[in-house]
């Protein structure tokens, strides 16, 4: 099997699989403001991620990469409709771009499309420092994820089985790619002692890529002949991620992913400790049901709820909505709890 056939399959195991919205934001509650003192008209969303300035706190995180035409497709409709909403995007993996020029026109254009906006390149933890410049260069990126997927990997049939040295490759490609360099995982979660580790190397944020979103393990057991079914519960939610790395410090970026479906649970995100929140398999689910009007429409839609939710809690700005007070119950105050983490920090302040 080619990687385009196989990152086809991908996108369809996707749309089949869904999400299990098992991401821990219904452990997650506002505490309610009678007095918010805010009018909706004042409201404003625009964030900071790792040093860079968004007017939108949410972005279309990182899809498909290397599945030929129909990667230009899709990529194509995404920048169209990021342009007009004014929100950042990631693309795929150029892994396959590198390895084969061919493939350059699916990602290339992203740039093309959304000649303005800020535009995130994408490679895996095996990347080196060259790689990671060429990538970037490839489509004139702002800023470049690197993605850690071990348990995709060592499920996927062909899948890497080494993941050796691959701290020392981002420290690397974050002393020289040029732009600032954002490590995501892919759907497992993020502990805060990976989050550290990521920071000291050089990361200028990190996205907790929480368990509860597009679950890769069933991804890649639908194409295996004997599942690895242990996998598919394994990781740790998005909002006990977030709780955990914002633990670190006040600081540093943080950025949401994994299971986000709406404005409310971006809202939460924020509240946990991000500075923006990533959409994929929400968007990816507009895009291929109600096309590309209905894609931009669905993102319109979702910023303007977040402003609407800031209003009633009394948040002018990103900053104060991560200041909002919240209360942590269930699965995922028991996790942070065992963690050693005190949610009363969140509910106090």
């Amino acid at each position: 099997m080619t990687r385009a056939e196989r990152k086809r399959e991908h996108i369809n195991h996707a749309l089949s699989t869904g999400q299990s919205r098992e991401t821990g934001f219904d452990d997650i509650t506002f505490v309610h403001v009678s007095l918010p003192d805010l009018a909706l008209e004042k409201v404003d969303i625009s964030t900071k991620i790792g040093g860079l300035t968004s007017s939108s706190p949410i972005f279309i995180n990182a899809m498909t990469g290397g599945g030929g035409q129909l990667t230009y497709e899709i990529n194509r409709s995404l920048a169209r409709a990021a342009r007009k909403a004014g929100m950042p995007l990631a693309v795929g993996s150029q892994m396959s771009a590198l390895k084969d020029p061919a493939e350059r026109y699916s990602y290339e254009i992203v740039r093309k499309e959304n000649p303005d906006g800020l535009i995130f390149a994408n490679l895996g933890s095996e990347a080196d420092a060259e790689q990671a410049k060429r990538a970037v260069d490839m489509i004139e990126a702002d800023a470049l994820q690197i993605h850690l997927n071990v348990i995709q990997e060592i499920v996927m049939p062909e899948g890497d089985r080494s993941f050796t040295g691959a701290l020392s490759r981002i420290e690397r490609i974050a002393d020289g790619a040029g732009v600032p360099v954002f490590v995501k995982e892919v759907g497992f979660g993020m502990s805060r002692e990976s989050a550290r580790r990521l920071f000291d190397a050089g990361a200028a944020a990190v996205d907790a890529g929480g368990y509860g979103g597009t679950n890769f393990s069933k991804i890649e057991n639908l194409r295996r002949e004997k599942a690895l079914q242990f996998f598919n519960t394994w990781g740790i939610s998005t909002a006990a991620s977030l709780a955990e790395i914002r633990s670190l410090s006040a600081d540093q970026s943080v950025i949401a992913s994994g299971g986000l479906q709406s404005a409310l649970d971006v809202a939460k995100s924020i509240a946990l400790g991000a500075c923006c929140a990533g959409m994929a398999g929400t968007f990816l689910k507009a895009l291929t049901s109600k096309g590309e009007e209905g894609l931009f429409d669905e993102m319109t839609a979702l910023l303007q709820e977040l402003k609407i939710i800031m209003t009633v809690l009394g948040c002018q700005t990103v900053a104060q909505l991560q200041k909002a007070p919240l209360v942590i119950k269930g699965d995922t105050h028991h996790w942070l709890s065992e963690r050693g983490i005190d949610t009363s920090r969140f509910s106090r302040r």
